[in-house]
């Protein structure tokens, strides 16, 4: 009996601790190595692997001494991609490319190996002012959308967007915004120079993104959500419409929303706002104050137009949506250098813009980040009414080479070693010459992006709980630490 109870004594504990949950596992740097890529100016550091390190023990750091801080168990969101948009523009350009130079472009963006793996892909509904003019899907007047047809697009957005997935490994998070919709739904009776929607046409403007969205499924694109309006509150000579804070809401609630879930696209989401930081706040007040319109949005999007002054813009705006509304994403959906002058394809300052802008906006919360024209020709274009501005690459038409500028550079230091579903951890820095972020992949491995904009080298240390390695970094440069 007493050798009974014993065994059975011995099953029960044993059943006991089998059921206790399993700790999850925490990043330790025991046994890693770094791995340290550089892009600098002035020099020919592009993404280049530039040191292999190891961690050693670390103490209190000194006063005097730069380092960044990275503390692996405060998590916060989740990756959800970097990429750019094939707009009208870039698909334009792109046909012109021999086979060899399209190739090498698709690589550059697209291959997780070979380029800088890009995950996002916005495109628009309609002509934007990145296309050679203006153009629609259906006759002016149709309302009933009886003439609906994408097939503009099958001429170069779609071969283009259909090879993107393609190099991209078969899948990319892709998602449409709109620019105005027809002349005759409009207050203006013009696509152009702002104008809003007549109340009259909110339902046949929502049935347009529910057969735009069917349509390119149809072609094998699938779209992973749609924002309300590009730049809802920006009177624009090109392609735009007015939505105040008020109607975009209502329009969401009312009309898109419930248009989406009939047609059975309720797993379309939409993104509000889509417009600077500079009044991302009031509009998330407004919109998601009304739980009628807030259960249709998934969150908000936002570009970076509102200023730039030596590198200040107003990423605290991110940052207090975010703790406002932490159930809702953030999305960066647009961003360029305007004013195009091809005597700057190399100014550092437009790469660096970049990377403050994409460390600032991931710090503050943004899951996902999206830049604007994937490629455009030696003009900045084309472009239908001259609002030419710059791509990360330029392809000069007339002798078929691409041109790589410091942004395509410094976008690749988080898109090629981010990789989806990371998650962002606590980082920071002791010298205000240095910026960073840093996201755990789900394999495991750390990538800590580090970005000096001062004109000195700078010597740094990494420190992880008691573990450190030491990293110098060359004036105005940016570095992935990939351990």
């Amino acid at each position: 009996m007493k050798n009974n109870s014993l065994k059975i004594l011995c099953f029960l504990f044993s059943v006991a601790a089998f059921a206790q949950p399993k700790a999850k596992k925490e990043f330790t740097t025991n046994g890693k190595k770094v791995t340290v890529y550089t892009t600098a100016e002035n020099s020919n550091l592009r993404l280049t692997s530039t040191d292999n390190l190891t961690f050693s023990a670390s103490k209190q750091p000194l006063e005097i001494e730069s380092s960044v801080f990275v503390e692996p168990s405060k998590k916060f969101q989740t990756f959800m991609g970097i990429g750019g948009a094939i707009t009208d523009a870039s698909a334009e350009i792109f046909a012109k490319l021999s086979k060899e130079k399209q190739e090498e472009f698709l690589n550059a963006y697209y291959d997780k190996q070979k380029g800088i793996g890009y995950s996002l892909l916005r495109t628009t509904i309609q002509s934007s002012d990145f296309s050679s003019g203006s153009y629609s899907y259906i006759k002016e007047g149709d309302k009933d959308l009886k003439t609906f047809s994408i097939d503009h697009d099958r001429q170069f957005r779609i071969p283009l967007i259909k090879q993107a997935i393609a190099k991209a490994g078969g899948k990319l998070t892709t998602y449409v915004a709109p620019w105005s919709p027809n002349a005759f739904m409009k207050d203006n009776k013009n696509v152009l120079k702002g104008g809003t929607l007549l109340p009259e046409y909110y339902q046949t403007w929502a049935n347009f993104y529910a057969k735009f969205i069917k349509a390119y499924e149809k072609e094998g694109i699938p779209i992973w959500g749609t924002s309300t309006q590009n730049e809802p509150m920006a009177v624009q000579t090109w392609e735009s419409c007015i939505y105040t804070a008020e109607a975009e809401r209502d329009f969401i609630k009312n009309f898109l929303g419930p248009t989406l879930k009939k047609e059975k696209l309720g797993d379309v989401k939409i993104i509000a706002w889509d417009h600077n930081r500079d009044l991302m706040n009031y509009r998330a007040n407004v919109i998601y104050s009304d739980p009628e319109a807030s259960k249709y949005v998934w969150g908000m999007g936002f570009h970076w137009y509102e200023n730039w002054s030596g590198g200040a813009s107003m990423f605290d705006n991110v940052g207090k949506v975010n703790e406002a509304y932490p159930n809702k994403g953030l999305l960066f959906t647009e961003g360029c250098v305007e004013k195009f002058d091809a005597k700057k394809y190399q100014f550092w300052a437009n790469g660096e813009r970049y990377g403050i802008s994409m460390i600032n906006d991931f710090n503050n919360g943004t899951a996902g980040w999206t830049d604007w024209n994937i490629l455009l020709d030696q003009n900045g274009g084309p472009n239908h009414v001259g609002n030419f501005c710059f791509a990360p690459i330029h392809a000069d038409t007339t002798t078929g080479e691409l041109i790589y500028t410091p942004s395509y550079y410094y976008i690749g230091h988080f898109s090629k070693f981010i990789r989806l579903n990371a998650v962002r951890v606590s980082t920071a820095v002791s010298r205000s010459a240095l910026l960073s972020t840093s996201f755990l992949n789900t394999d495991g491995t750390m990538a800590t992006i580090v970005m000096n904009q001062s004109d000195k080298e700078i010597t740094y240390n990494l420190i992880i709980a008691s573990e450190k390695t030491v990293v110098k970094i060359p004036a105005h440069a940016i570095q992935t630490l990939v351990y």
